[in-house]
């Protein structure tokens, strides 16, 4: 492994604690609708358009279970249907679909609308409560937006450390 893909690696996860510490702070970020983003997922989605589909799954495994570590809920569920999206995000990324804001904003759409409404397809619909669908609506819902949100700032984060790292990588050849 080259020193810059490693720098590249380095930099990834100083962004992962820092969004996760963002996420998790009381009173940082203000809720809108009573809710709080989820800014992992859009962290995750970005970064693996821009890495391989191996690197995907690790950054999306990393990312998943930080999710499940702050919101209290079974270990590894968040870990897996992250890791699996990332690594789908990084295989049509690599052959299928060109990497610009139009598909950062359409994959990070589907990856905050799938990953948390089967959160609460799983801890919700499936437990059997009876308040279900209020759940959806004032709490996924707004959830799901306001994470959303964080997208266009993380493609455009990433994207930037991708091309300047890769371009000094470049440089030096």
């Amino acid at each position: 492994m080259d020193r810059y893909k490693l720098i590249r690696y380095f930099a990834y996860i100083i962004e992962i604690l820092v969004m996760f510490m963002v996420q998790e702070t009381p009173g940082l970020l203000p809720p809108f609708f009573g809710a709080r983003p989820v800014l992992l997922i859009p962290a995750a989605v970005s970064i693996a358009m821009f890495e391989s589909e191996f690197a995907g799954i690790g950054i999306g495994l990393l990312c998943g279970l930080f999710i499940d570590f702050g919101m209290g809920g079974v270990l590894g569920f968040h870990g897996l249907l992250l890791a699996s999206f990332c690594y789908l995000v990084g295989i049509l990324t690599a052959d299928l679909i060109q990497t610009n804001f139009l598909t950062a904003i359409l994959l990070g759409l589907a990856s905050v609308g799938v990953i948390l409404f089967l959160q609460w397809v799983f801890f919700f619909l499936l437990y059997g409560y009876d308040h279900s669908g209020y759940a959806l609506v004032q709490h996924y819902l707004p959830r799901m937006a306001y994470s959303f949100f964080a997208m266009p700032l993380c493609y455009f984060f990433n994207r930037a450390l991708a091309l300047q790292i890769r371009g000094t990588a470049d440089d030096g050849i």
